[in-house]
């Protein structure tokens, strides 16, 4: 890859954020952060170097992050999707083709390993 890998994360918890976009930032990506599903959205449609959605699910706002994952895919198939959740373990059918689930809290090799895994794929 010559250009750094654009990731946008979307991370409602301050903290989580801050700590998920340093792990990456170090690993060699350019993060773009969010703090809701809707203005990832925007910041979606708008940009088309995102390579990788990374996303909490619960957010608030009118979108969920499976909610953003759906319209992602719909809208942007060619951007991989890594979902994060400590509440939620997505059944079957439940996030879109390709997509992949890490369980918080994450340890941040397990996070770089995911992500650079979908990073690959793009």
């Amino acid at each position: 890859m010559d250009k750094a890998p654009v990731i946008l994360l979307v991370e409602d918890e301050v903290l989580i954020r801050m700590l998920a976009a340093e792990i990456l930032s170090e690993a060699g990506f350019t993060v773009i952060e969010s703090a809701s599903a809707d203005e990832a959205l925007t910041i979606l449609q708008a940009r088309s170097d995102v390579q990788l959605l990374f996303t909490d699910v619960n957010m608030p706002g009118s979108l969920d992050g499976l909610a953003l994952a759906h319209i992602a895919h719909e809208q942007a198939p060619g951007v991989s999707i890594l979902i994060g959740s400590g509440l939620l373990r997505p059944g079957p059918g439940e996030l879109p083709p390709k997509a992949q689930f890490i369980a918080k809290p994450y340890a941040p090799s397990d996070l770089t390993e995911a992500v650079w895994g979908l990073a690959r794929a793009y």
